[in-house]
């Protein structure tokens, strides 16, 4: 249990930080009380997960960018800005990271308006500390799968950026299903320069089918669609 933590955590030093590098899931927890970032800390050693503590939103904004990997726990009302407003800052900063909220009895409602801005989950003191792992591990396999979304999509458009404007051409019209004949008759040229075209597009794109063309096409695309 938590409370337990918390009672063991005032003999120790107010700060745990366990050694983390930037290509590691991290677990920052921002909290403004002491003791509760120290208890958190500890339960993160017992599982040995780097965590990093921070005593204010704005500490933690100043320190961790965009590319670190992990989830962020984080007290929901702090002096200073709030949880709210530091969801609210990473969004603008366009960052991807999980966020959990710890709140209390009084700050369901908030809970409620952070989850329906885009947070994972939020857990009501006291806890146990098994919920708080649980929602841990699954904002961690979230984050691990957009974060090979987000690779997966930008290597996509770097082989999209390879193909000429004519390849371009090729294919968006073999992606919609026409083929080679009506391809060559649409853009004016002969059947078997369109067949020259869509081999180097299969080549530049890494698609071993068409099946797979279409698939990151649509990947992308819709990926695009849903940014604007």
């Amino acid at each position: 249990m938590l409370a337990t933590n918390l009672q063991s955590s005032t003999r120790h030093s107010e700060k745990v930080t366990m050694n983390s590098s930037s290509d590691q899931q991290t677990v920052f927890l921002v909290d403004d009380d002491a003791s509760i970032r120290h208890a958190l800390g500890l339960l993160m050693e017992t599982i040995a997960q780097p965590c990093e503590t921070f005593a204010s939103a704005q500490e933690f904004l100043d320190a961790v960018n965009n590319d670190r990997p992990g989830c962020l726990v984080s007290d929901i009302r702090m002096p200073g800005m709030s949880g709210l407003e530091l969801q609210s800052k990473l969004a603008e900063r366009g960052s991807s990271l999980p966020v959990i909220f710890i709140t209390g009895h009084g700050d369901v409602p908030m809970a409620v308006e952070a989850m329906q801005k885009g947070a994972i989950s939020f857990i009501q003191k006291p806890f146990r500390d098994q919920e708080l792992l649980d929602c841990i591990t699954t904002a961690m396999e979230q984050d691990r799968t957009q974060r090979e979304a987000s690779i997966a999509l930008s290597e996509i458009e770097t082989r999209l950026d390879s193909l000429t404007k004519r390849e371009r051409e090729v294919m968006e019209l073999v992606v919609a299903g026409k083929p080679n004949k009506i391809v060559a008759y649409e853009l004016g040229v002969s059947q078997r320069t369109v067949e020259i075209h869509r081999s180097r597009v299969m080549e530049k794109m890494g698609a071993g089918s068409l099946a797979e063309l279409v698939r990151m096409n649509i990947a992308y695309f819709d990926n695009s669609t849903a940014t604007e």
